[in-house]
């Protein structure tokens, strides 16, 4: 076979490479046929490892490394993938290395080296690689001139990012759209909008810019102006719409927007139907997410993996478990590492600690290497079902076996797990011999503990180092009232009040939500005036009544006041998950589950009346609160009190 017959078979075969193996069986057959001294074979093998294909960046720089005579493609081709890396510092180590064996850098040569400092926010480096474009006379050029901009949005820099800008001599859309992008990148939303008003031709992208950076900033009014003023509308726009309703919590137009969208009949994608499922999963909108399984199969994307991991997400938040692993066992022909953790974690949510780390070694016997967010789900697995030893050994594993380094997220799984097996002095021992600085979510575990089994004298403790780092938090206020309440301290509580009253730190209400007929309801124990809040009081009253005569006794102790014994009564029969139940019962016929979403942690006395409720009215209660599942059946909770 002729030689050019040989470099068209092996440029085919490269174009047709997806994995690190097959790049190798490649690069075998391209040595056999001495092809690697082909700068135009070798540079597409270069190419290919280090930006194409995800985990080959590693084997491109040992592949360079045997390159007898690079040329500046391929220089730039490495230093391009170092820069898109996880560690894009090594883009400069390698461009420094440029330097020195004299390869004349070019535009493209600094926009990627300029990215790499813009990924590790360095704008050290940033400013001497704007003195170097300089030094070669590339300050002009448009490519490079772009670069530079987004350099030092990302860097924080926006007055240097506006006088680049101001600076160019020549201007297209897409350095237009940079700098926009670039305000909205370091908050200035005015700034974006001026900018954009200034812009003398606009494409679809200078459009979805503004609603990305709207929808990302919270402002999904100015969003949804943006979206009614677009002169037309695609499948990026409809989706960032309704992910961005999505993500703040606007279920109710998130679902609106994903109607209309079907009606325009732009045809559905991967991102559009994550997007609306992630907005079930948060609303806990079962009914909702049952509905668009259905749609999913009949355009045929649940075999696409995103979507699986969405669906197997959203039943999980929805309170279905076994509908998630239905979703996990059958539905799912390739899973990922993130559908693994995904399945982990709805077993972890919902108390099934032996079952999620069951799974774990059964992910390990499936040759799927476990990341740091695994050993996050099953080390939550352990905490909340008390299997204190088991998470200890799985938490050495992680380096140990994996290599993975632990994050302060691994180690306050650890804290959770001995405050909440009442190893309290462990947990705070096992805090003091971190190896980097305890933050809040650290010391908020820790008090929650102290909360759970009453410990004054280290919560005291706790709440100075709080205090120290985020004083104004109302939770951690609340938090040493209620343990000060429990214990009978009353004037501690009251000075806590006064404290939170005189800075103005005020307590969030409890709320807690259910789907009725596709339609999310809402509660909050202070709500005296809606009809559906009323209805939900009177069909409590009729239920208290009725587990009253079953040997019900409130748990006044969970009133966190220092009131009469009957007021104490009042306040306690009315939090929001016992009016969501009780609304769900009233509207909910037949035997089908009610589903509760709670915004705090659920009480002692609501855990039990949601426990006589399921064995009097013989139904199947799930309730999500802050940090897990409740599945309540025939008078018991898959929790088993421990939560």
């Amino acid at each position: 076979m002729s030689n050019n017959n040989l470099q068209l078979q092996c440029l085919s075969l490269l174009q047709r490479c997806k994995t690190l193996t097959q790049l190798k069986q490649i690069h075998g057959l391209i040595s056999k046929t001495r092809l690697d001294s082909d700068p135009i074979v070798a540079g597409k093998l270069l190419l290919l490892a280090a930006t194409a294909i995800s985990d080959a960046l590693g084997y491109a720089c040992r592949l360079f490394s045997y390159l007898p005579f690079p040329d500046p493609f391929m220089h730039n081709t490495l230093l391009r993938g170092l820069a898109e890396s996880e560690q894009p510092h090594n883009s400069v180590l390698f461009f420094t290395q440029m330097r020195r064996r004299d390869v004349l850098p070019d535009s493209f040569t600094f926009a990627f080296v300029l990215k790499a400092a813009a990924n590790f926010r360095s704008i050290h480096v940033g400013r001497q690689l704007h003195s170097l474009v300089f030094h070669h006379g590339l300050e002009t050029h448009l490519f490079v001139g772009t670069t530079m901009v987004s350099m030092y949005a990302e860097c924080g820099c926006i007055d240097s990012a506006y006088s680049i800008f101001d600076e160019m001599p020549h201007r297209n859309v897409v350095v237009w759209n940079a700098i926009v992008t670039a305000s909205f990148r370091v908050g200035d939303l005015e700034g974006a909008r001026r900018m954009f008003d200034r812009m003398p031709w606009r494409n679809m992208t200078s459009w979805n810019i503004m609603l990305a950076g709207y929808t990302r900033a919270g402002e999904m009014g100015d969003a949804r102006s943006f979206f009614l003023a677009m002169p037309q509308t695609d499948l990026v726009s409809w989706n960032t719409m309704i992910v961005g309703f999505a993500s703040h919590g606007a279920f109710g137009d998130a679902f609106g927007f994903f109607r209309e969208f079907l009606w325009e009949g732009l045809g559905v994608n991967e991102v559009s139907l994550t997007g609306i499922l992630s907005a079930c999963a948060q609303a806990g909108a079962f009914e909702s997410g049952r509905i668009l399984h259905g749609h999913v199969q009949k355009v045929g994307l649940n075999n696409v993996v995103s979507v699986g991991n969405a669906l197997l997400d959203m039943y999980a938040r929805c309170g279905s478990i076994d509908m998630a692993h239905g979703v996990f066992d059958w539905e799912m022909e390739k899973k990922s590492v993130v559908s693994w953790t995904s399945m982990i974690a709805a077993l972890a949510m919902h108390g099934y600690g032996e079952a999620a780390i069951e799974l774990f070694h059964e992910m390990e016997a499936n040759a799927t290497r476990p990341d740091g967010i695994t050993f996050i789900s099953v080390l939550y697995a352990c905490s909340h079902s008390g299997l204190v030893g088991q998470g200890h050994d799985l938490f050495q594993r992680m380096e140990e076996t994996y290599g993975i380094e632990r994050t302060i997220e691994h180690y306050g799984c650890m804290v959770d797990l001995y405050g909440r097996a009442g190893l309290l002095d462990k947990a705070y021992e096992f805090v003091a011999q971190m190896p980097m600085k305890p933050n809040t979510v650290i010391w908020r575990t820790l008090l929650g503990a102290c909360s759970i089994y009453g410990n004054v004298r280290l919560a005291e403790h706790v709440k100075k180092q709080l205090s120290e780092l985020d004083p104004d938090e109302s939770g951690d206020h609340v938090l040493l009232s209620n343990i000060y309440a429990v214990a009978g301290k009353w004037k501690d509580v009251a000075k806590i009040r006064r404290v939170m009253r005189n800075h103005g730190i005020n307590k969030s209400p409890g709320w807690s939500s259910i789907e009725v007929d596709k339609i999310v309801y809402t509660f909050v124990a202070s709500d005296e005036l809606s009809a559906v809040a009323e209805e939900a009081r009177k069909n409590l009253a009729v239920i208290i009544l009725r587990l009253r005569m079953e040997g019900y006794i409130p748990q006044v102790a969970n009133v966190l006041h220092d009131i009469e014994e009957e007021e104490k009564h009042d306040t306690i029969s009315r939090h929001s998950e016992k009016l969501a139940v009780a609304f769900g019962l009233a509207r909910i016929g037949g035997q089908g589950v009610i589903r509760i979403m709670k915004n705090l942690r659920i009480c002692g006395d609501c855990h039990t009346v949601m426990k006589l409720t399921s064995k009097v009215y013989e139904r199947e209660l799930v309730v999500r609160d802050r940090s897990r599942f409740h599945s309540f059946k025939e008078g018991s909770c898959s929790c088993r009190d421990y939560w």
